[in-house]
């Protein structure tokens, strides 16, 4: 989390002059501080040329953060200011730095480039960049949103709105402020607008949860305008910007401080843009009881977006084969947020099982897919005119695949549901045509860089081409003619930035030069000379070049202007686009990997068969993992105790079928045999064990107040996945709180969720036999000796015994504590002592702490055997010496 107010820079960036002192400053550095003066909260980036230059406490910054040299200038009246500068054609490179370091970026441009009467160009602001206002593509993820966000908290209520600059996408809700901290960390906004009351509860959540501050950690925190907390001048704003009288078709007629949100929001991004706003054309008003509400907490237990360790696999990266970035996007969102409705939900599911059940239909579609640009990111850039040509042509290329893929489904009976996703897609012919007649094939970068109209698409240009073209040939035709004319076969016409064109001749043939050739320059071993004639032909080129360069920019903005008039139709194509991408990636993943389509409805029955955790199953590969059953509802086996030792699969178990039922909700077949799936509104999670100790809590104390949420926040429709309770404390205490827990699950007739309880206090098997909606489960064993077998079948009863030993075997702990432990445990379950007997002394128990007890030697002499040329007679007298070798050691 960083927080940036509003001064970005120190009051030691104005500079410390005496009364009258600015009269004689330099007219550059009078403008300078007049922008400085409005974008006092920014770091400015001063157009001077081939530089923005930044100067005073902005310069050691920009030299600090990007490793650029700080000099000195005079700026007149006897000062000297800090300066540091970048290359103008650089900015891309080093403005992803800038923003990234939380500050907010002003670029001042030079709009004219003759000096005015002072002496000094005019100059503008022409955009502020923020972490949340970003547009170019090359600064933003592809797969993940860039959200700016705004809260406003009021008693015991809130209002919090979010949007994308560069996809249009806005959104605001009114909460419980109870919940507003979770709401923001699912968001992960890059910036987010505050007021007091939200500023001090986020520091002091992040301050004492630090898995919160790290979630946030990327978040730059600032204080929104006071101006804006009026509700009515908050409406007011949202009117002028959607241009109508009224908010009610936004749904936000009673939402006031969703209203301030939202209007705290757009007034922000209207001061970035200058005034020029992103394509933004609608107001959302998201209703949480449509959606299922999964905990950011729940969301990282399950590791449905981001793993628990880094570069680990995640529900996201398993499910994740689409071909677009909006697509990606989008598959996000619905994981984040899967459906509650039926409806909808049926409606999805369709399209997904259509998808699943044609083939031919699915491959031609990954065809047309793949390539398609960002086309909501490029859109959005066009209606604010930042567009350069190579995006233009990028756009072209992603709407060409339009016509042909409305086309797939012409003459196919693929029902009302792809039918209605294919609807949204346009063929855009006028824009494609317009584009693809006026934009070269392979355009430059930028549009300073000229040459990106095509021929014949304006006349006038085409004139202008043809001058400077004839001026140029004459200019080559007068090397040759000087060459024959004079006898002087080294002659060169050439070209550079400081003297224009000039004729070259070496020193061994100046006698040879003509009268009517003026010097202009003299080299070592040549003369550079003029001739009026080329001087003339010069003047012609570049008065054609100076207007092409105009006349190609003012085209390529008309252009721009005509495209962006159909951003509307555009922005269709690109949702359309990434939900049939989304449905055809759920499609693919659950016909190549045996998934089935599970059956929804408003019950609370969820059954499964032969169920497979999705994500564990693509890291073991496909026919590896052991599939189990779940079968569990309000009214029967509401409350399942899972027993069983560690490292058995209980764990993956309760987590499948959170993730199987959040499978079920986006629309998507499970891996499963069969699937009944009652409509679940929430998910929590208590799973995992970790002391909070930079926030000063320990392992119990963060179990505790993750488990008092689920019992405040679940309903009876919830799911409950709750993973060792009580293992923070003592033995007793521990027990004592996992029983209480459980009792008040199936016993409050408010909370009566589905819960998964999986636990290592064997005890609780007692529930599963008294309490009427509880069952007990069991993780399968097989036993053989002093040796076990983890079968990771799920199977009816509750396990006796909690196997630790066995698993600390399996772990590698030195033999004679293992023996040890056993001995220890048979008087534990003895009781014949109240106390233990002492361990004999033995020099086998004595673990010396840098030479602990190994089998380097025994492991060494297996990993020497070369199995790959060892006979069978071989082979068994090698078993046999190591069988002796561990007997030994035994």
């Amino acid at each position: 989390m960083t927080t940036s107010d509003t001064q970005t820079t120190s009051n030691s960036a104005r500079p410390k002059s005496r009364r009258g002192t600015g009269r004689r400053l330099s007219p550059g550095r009078r403008q300078y501080l007049q922008f400085k003066a409005k974008y006092a909260d920014s770091l400015l980036l001063f157009r001077m040329g081939d530089f923005y230059e930044c100067f005073d406490e902005d310069a050691r910054t920009l030299s600090k953060l990007l490793d650029v040299a700080l000099t000195s200038r005079d700026v007149g009246g006897g000062q000297k200011s800090a300066l540091a500068g970048i290359p103008y054609h650089s900015l891309d490179t080093h403005i992803g730095r800038l923003v990234a370091s939380g500050l907010k970026i002003a670029i001042a441009e030079q709009t004219t480039s003759e000096p005015n009467s002072e002496g000094i160009v005019d100059r503008a602001v022409v955009r502020v960049v923020t972490p949340g206002t970003v547009l170019d593509q090359s600064l933003l993820e592809q797969s993940k949103h860039n959200y700016l966000a705004a809260c406003v908290i009021e008693a015991s209520n809130a209002g919090l709105a979010w949007l994308e600059a560069s996809t249009g996408e806005f959104a605001a809700m009114e909460l419980p402020a109870a919940n507003i901290i979770d709401y923001i960390e699912r968001l992960e906004p890059a910036e987010i607008l505050v007021d007091t009351d939200t500023r001090i509860l986020l520091e002091d959540i992040t301050k004492n949860d630090t898995s919160r501050k790290s979630a946030l950690s990327k978040t730059v925190i600032r204080s929104l305008d006071e101006s804006t907390l009026d509700p009515e001048l908050a409406a007011d704003s949202l009117k002028s910007h959607f241009n109508t009288d009224t908010l009610e078709a936004f749904e936000l007629e009673n939402q006031p401080l969703a209203t301030i949100a939202a209007a705290s929001a757009i007034d922000f991004l209207a001061q970035t843009q200058i005034g020029r706003l992103p394509f933004i054309t609608t107001l959302r008003r998201h209703r949480p009881d449509r959606y299922m509400y999964i905990p950011a907490a729940a969301l990282r237990d399950l590791e449905v977006l981001t793993p628990t360790v880094e570069g680990g696999p995640t529900l996201l990266n398993t499910l994740d084969t689409t071909r677009t970035p909006m697509g990606a996007r989008l598959l996000r969102d619905w994981l984040s947020a899967p459906l509650t409705d039926l409806n909808e939900l049926n409606t999805r599911q369709l399209a997904v099982n259509t998808l699943y059940n044609d083939s031919t239909l699915r491959s031609s579609l990954d065809q047309h897919l793949t390539g398609i640009p960002d086309l909501a990111r490029l859109v959005n850039r066009l209606t604010l005119g930042q567009s350069e040509p190579r995006e233009l042509r990028q756009l072209f290329r992603g709407l060409d695949k339009a016509p042909e893929l409305r086309q797939l489904t012409t003459n196919r009976d693929t029902g009302a549901s792809i039918s209605r996703l294919f609807d949204g897609v346009s063929s855009h012919d006028e824009v494609r045509d317009l584009i693809d007649r006026a934009i070269v094939e392979d355009p430059p970068f930028r549009i300073s860089d000229g040459g990106m109209i095509k021929a014949d698409f304006d006349h006038d240009l085409d004139v202008l081409r043809s001058t400077a073209s004839r001026a140029r040939s004459a200019i080559a035709s007068i090397e040759a003619k000087a060459r024959q004319d004079y006898d002087i076969p080294n002659l060169r016409v050439s070209h550079n930035r400081v003297f224009g064109y000039y004729i070259e001749v070496s020193r061994s043939h100046l006698s040879k030069v003509p009268p009517e050739f003026e010097r202009k320059q003299t080299l070592v071993n040549a003369e550079r000379f003029i001739t009026p004639e080329l001087k003339d032909l010069e003047n012609q080129v570049l008065r054609a070049v100076d207007q092409i360069s105009e006349l190609e920019q003012s085209i390529y903005r008309r252009v721009c202007q005509q495209v962006a008039e159909h951003a509307a139709a555009i922005m269709r194509t690109a949702s359309a686009i990434a939900n049939i991408d989304v449905c055809l990636a759920l499609a693919r993943i659950a016909a190549e990997n045996d998934w089935t389509l599970p059956f929804l409805d408003n019950g609370d029955l969820l059954k499964i068969e032969d169920g497979r955790h999705p994500v564990v199953e693509n890291v073991l590969g496909y026919g590896r993992f052991v599939p189990n059953d779940l079968n569990a509802s309000n009214s029967e086996n509401q409350l399942l105790i899972i027993t069983g030792p560690n490292m058995s699969g209980k764990s993956t178990y309760i987590r499948q079928a959170a993730i199987l039922t959040i499978l079920a909700q986006i629309g998507s077949f499970v891996p499963a045999k069969f699937a009944r799936v009652g409509i679940v509104d929430r998910i929590f999670t208590r799973i995992g064990i970790s002391d909070d100790i930079a926030g000063g809590r320990s392992t119990f104390m963060v179990e505790m107040v993750e488990t008092a949420s689920i019992l405040n926040q679940a309903t009876p429709r919830s799911l409950a996945i709750l993973d060792e309770i009580g293992r923070g404390t003592s033995t007793y205490d521990g027990l004592a709180i996992a029983r209480s827990v459980a009792e008040f699950i199936h016993n409050s007739p408010a909370l009566g969720c589905k819960t998964l309880f999986a636990t290592h206090y064997h005890e609780m098997t007692e529930l599963g036999e008294t309490l009427p909606r509880a069952n007990n489960l069991r993780v399968a064993v097989a036993e053989e000796g002093e040796s076990i077998q983890f079968l990771y079948r799920i199977v009816q009863g509750g396990a006796d015994r909690s196997y630790g030993i066995h698993v600390a075997q399996l772990a590698g702990m030195p033999a004679p504590v293992v023996e040890r432990a056993r001995e220890l445990l048979t008087e534990l379950e003895n009781h014949t002592n109240s106390t233990l007997t002492p361990a004999p002394a033995s020099d086998h128990l004595q673990l010396d702490l840098f030479n602990t007890p190994s089998n380097t030697d025994f492991l060494r002499s297996i990993s020497e055997i070369d199995t790959d040329n060892l006979t069978p007679i071989e082979a068994l007298n090698r078993l046999y010496e190591l069988k002796q070798a561990a007997q030994k050691e035994l």
